[in-house]
């Protein structure tokens, strides 16, 4: 091998053929450290061109920050005929890349005299994908063994971020849900390096098509963000990049074509979003999903059977009462009529009247949620007018009882295609439980009219009555759900007329929303399409 000396002044090795064409890293340093030798493998390898590498201390280039000093000591040992800690044998370590991150290797260092003097040989090759398949096959064994022995979805979602974050050394790993109620995402689940701030990064919702997140569950396809600085776009990203994350990849969880969630990773180091990291994350993905569906079946499963008892259970108390009523009132009609006065017989009759209209609506609510059920909910639209449909309403409400003040603010007409009938059941239903859970002395406010362009209705009914719990309102239009405030004062009801309401304003390809305000009571709005949908 012969040598010469370079523009920098160090001895300059002219590599053979051999060594340029070699695949492995070829790095040859001189009893002081500095490089003589650095083929088109050490390149690639470790980030420096060959001009770049030639004079430089070894140690500077390819030996971690922090293990310099200790790289010193090594080649103080070497120069002084010690075989150290590595001199012929074969090693793995992290070595120190341009860009500033770390290089599995696989070495070996020889030495050999030459006329200038000894010189040190280093030939290696990348190990990063030998050590990454290691540790995906590490990572799918602990997402396997953390689904397995998790005895709740919540405490699943736990195990698999906590795996995926330790097993692959991601400093922030999420696992995101739709949650179809609310129109939104939760963060079920969320594994934190220790000693990472996250600061305002770390958000328990977020909004469809916000962010990583968002747009994986919105379009259901693996998003790469390999520089979460320059997404100006999000301010999650650049919220990221403040508290040093680098790149970011979120990869769809399905079950078939639903989307139900997102997996999504965040790396603090360049990473190149290769097939076999996606496939890792879409494995998991696929897991993750398959067991979501399965718990999600099982609870379901217990869900309906606890719903089946409270049903009976409410059925059973709601017909009673009215029942009673009407048997007590009749009874009394029977035995004492000859002796009642007119205004006592009215009395009764109303009772029965009022509590056979109680038994009817309840009947039509349970044959609406069989309807429902099986896709049969009839929709017959025509042209109408809302404004006709809630004066009707208002006109039946027995809100003079309670000493309720019911204001509307409308304009004369608000044509609408839709089902007159099935519109009035639900401004029926929403007024009704304005007054039904607004105390004497109370107020009930009906508002409607059209956005700026005309082409949506926008329809409110508020009132100062006793309100739902903000952490109950996610529930509110689940079948059968009452609030804990009716029913901690007793309030009859069967928990279907939302349910029922919503259903019908979808069916007209509208929205229902419990509007979150500072004031008491509730303010329902309604949204519904003012031409034919």
């Amino acid at each position: 091998m012969s040598d010469g000396i370079g523009d920098s002044g160090a001895m300059v090795l002219n590599q053979p053929a051999v060594l340029a064409a070699a695949l492995e890293a070829y790095v040859a340093f001189d009893a002081t450290g500095r490089v003589v030798a650095w083929n088109p493998a050490a390149e690639s390898t470790f980030g420096y061109s060959r001009e770049q590498a030639l004079g430089r201390s070894i140690e500077d280039l390819i030996v971690r920050p922090q293990a310099r000093e200790a790289g010193k000591v090594e080649l103080a040992m070497l120069a002084g005929g010690l075989p150290g800690l590595t001199r012929d044998r074969r090693l793995q370590w992290p070595a120190w890349h341009a860009d500033g991150h770390e290089v599995p290797i696989e070495m070996t260092l020889t030495a050999t005299d030459e006329p200038d003097g000894q010189i040190f040989h280093i030939f290696a090759h990348d190990v990063t994908t030998a050590q990454r398949a290691s540790r995906f096959a590490a990572t799918e064994a602990a997402v396997a063994r953390g689904l397995a022995e998790a005895d709740s979805a919540t405490a699943a979602a736990a195990r698999v971020v906590e795996a995926l974050g330790t097993q692959m050394g991601w400093p922030v790993t999420e696992l995101w849900a739709v949650d179809e109620e609310r129109q939104l995402l939760t963060c079920l689940a969320r594994h934190v390096e220790p000693g990472r701030d996250l600061h305002d990064f770390a958000v328990e919702t977020l909004d469809p098509g916000v962010a990583l997140p968002g747009l994986v569950c919105a379009d259901g396809t693996p998003h790469w963000i390999p520089d979460l600085g320059a997404d100006t776009g999000s301010v999650r990203s650049l919220a990221g990049s403040r508290i040093g994350l680098r790149v970011a990849i979120g990869v769809p969880v399905c079950k078939g074509r639903q989307v139900l969630g997102a997996l999504c990773v965040y790396g603090d180091r360049v990473e190149d979003p290769e097939d076999t990291l996606r496939g890792l994350l879409s494995g998991l993905a696929a897991q993750i999903g398959q067991y979501l569906e399965r718990r999600r079946s099982e609870e379901l499963a217990i869900e309906l059977a606890r719903t089946k008892d409270e049903f009976l259970a409410m059925v059973t108390h709601e017909l009673r009462n009215p029942l009673a009523s009407i048997t007590s009132a009749a009874g009394l009609l029977h035995d004492e009529l000859d002796g009642l006065s007119r205004d006592e017989q009215r009395h009764y009759l109303r009772t029965i009247v009022r509590n056979a209209e109680r038994l009817s609506v309840m009947a039509e609510d349970l044959l609406d949620l069989a309807r429902l059920e099986s896709g049969q909910l009839a929709i017959n639209p025509t042209t109408t007018d809302l404004c006709d449909i809630l004066h009707e309403s208002m006109r039946g409400l027995p809100a003079l009882d309670k000493d309720l003040t019911v204001t509307a603010h409308l304009p004369d007409r608000l044509p609408l295609y839709a089902d007159p009938v099935r519109i009035r059941q639900v401004a029926d239903n929403l007024l009704s439980n304005a007054v039904k859970y607004t105390p004497a002395g109370g107020t009930v406010t009906v508002t409607a009219t059209t956005d700026e362009d005309r082409h949506r209705i926008v329809w409110t009914v508020a009132d100062t009555g006793i309100g739902i719990p903000a952490a109950e309102r996610p529930r509110l239009f689940r079948r059968f759900y009452r609030a804990s405030t009716a029913l901690d004062r007793r309030i009859p009801g069967t928990g279907l007329g939302l349910v029922i309401a919503r259903a019908i304003i979808e069916r007209h390809q509208g929205t229902i929303d419990l509007l979150d305000l500072p004031a008491p009571g509730t303010t329902f709005l309604i949204e519904l399409p003012t031409p034919p949908p």
